[in-house]
């Protein structure tokens, strides 16, 4: 028969680690509470710092990068504004935020923007991640809990499958639901070629607010889809979102 106390002391680790990680989301709530208020009381350089530090760690939500674009437009930064509104269009795909990228890189067409099903669902996992985390770690300590109290009153084997699903869901959805690669063109011009060298054939030559599909990294070369078609560009010129 399993040792159930060192089964649920493990169980209990796993909630401890879990509940951790609940406690600093929390205080990145309070952290942007903070900023919101700065924000709303025009203090508008105090509210950027706290809201990149938390950009930079990847923790950021439409509203945050819709306030973000606009201080970084209200000080002329055209670049990061465009950077953040793309990345805004990622969680919340409109034609408002494309309207606005056009506006800011003086472009009449962009690429890179179309959003499937597919994308869209992915996109909404991605939204929903904590929310669907926070489900799952309730479950688990409905089970840890059963499993304890059941282990007292029987003697009979237990089946602990039930928990390590979860287990394995949890581990699954912080660390492997990501929703699509996309690299945001930064630089003028940016030149797409059809192999990884200086010497591939020329496919495009755009500007900057552009945004292509990365599929994978070689050296200085990302490997991306550019309208339908396989083609490389330089990492120098390509901002990850």
């Amino acid at each position: 028969m399993p040792n159930v106390k060192s089964i649920f002391l493990t169980k209990l680790l796993i909630f401890l680690s879990i509940s951790l990680q609940s406690i600093h989301c929390q205080a990145d709530v309070i952290a942007l509470e903070k900023a919101d208020s700065l924000f709303n009381s025009r203090s508008y350089k105090e509210a950027m710092e706290i809201y990149d530090s938390n950009f930079q760690s990847g923790i950021y939500s439409p509203a945050m990068l819709l306030k973000m674009a606009f201080i970084a437009e209200g000080i002329g930064d055209n670049e990061r504004a465009t950077l953040y509104l793309s990345k805004y269009y990622d969680l919340d795909p409109n034609p408002q935020a494309i309207s606005k990228i056009k506006s800011l890189t003086g472009q009449s067409t962009l690429v890179g923007y179309e959003v499937s099903d597919g994308q869209r669902f992915m996109i909404f996992l991605t939204e929903y991640q904590d929310y669907m985390v926070g489900v799952l770690a309730v479950f688990l300590v409905f089970s840890i809990v059963t499993s304890w109290v059941t282990g007292r009153k029987s003697d009979k084997t237990q089946t602990f499958w039930p928990t390590i699903l979860l287990i394995i869901l949890i581990f699954g959805a912080n660390n492997f639901l990501n929703g699509p690669r996309t690299g945001l063109v930064t630089s003028s011009p940016t030149f797409i070629v059809s192999k990884p060298s200086a010497g591939g054939e020329l496919v495009d030559m755009v500007e900057p607010g552009h945004r292509v599909r990365i599929k994978s990294s070689k050296d200085i070369w990302y490997e991306v889809e550019w309208k339908d078609k396989h083609a490389y560009i330089k990492k120098e010129n390509v901002t990850r979102l």
